[in-house]
């Protein structure tokens, strides 16, 4: 298990949202636990939209963004899943979580606006993920 803390409020205590990514993580792992790994990525990404709205969690999937470059839209970004409009999950089924995922997380909070992501791993039998606030 990994768990990165990026940015202004790396300190234990003072995790922004820390109470709904728990959550969220803890969703993760019943997902992870009761699927187990090898699967697609959208197959988790149903999973965990479905167990966090049991948990009563406000769940957007594929929310869309648009991305623009020197003030012209460039293209459309659509996020795994947003949770509470607050929370950004990446979802990834790959070998590990490496910087080119990192990269892809850090610039969507920055293109959505939001502050805190989640980057999910289930492609192994422990479930990875790894925190990032700006």
């Amino acid at each position: 298990m990994n768990n990165k803390r990026i940015g202004l409020f790396s300190s234990a205590r003072n995790l922004l949202y820390e109470e709904l990514t728990g959550k969220i993580i803890n969703a993760a792992f019943k997902v992870q636990n009761e699927l187990g790994c090898g699967l697609l990525e959208k197959i988790y990404e149903n999973a965990l939209a479905w167990e966090l709205e049991l948990n009563n969690e406000k769940v957007s999937t594929q929310k869309e963004y648009k991305v623009f470059y020197r003030e012209k839209e460039v293209g459309i970004y659509y996020a795994d899943l947003i949770i509470s409009d607050k929370v950004i999950i990446e979802i990834k089924t790959a070998e590990m979580i490496d910087n080119i995922h990192r990269a892809q997380i850090l610039n969507y909070l920055k293109i959505s606006g939001l502050r805190v992501g989640l980057i999910i791993n289930f492609a192994k039998p422990k479930l990875e993920y790894e925190r990032f606030i700006i």
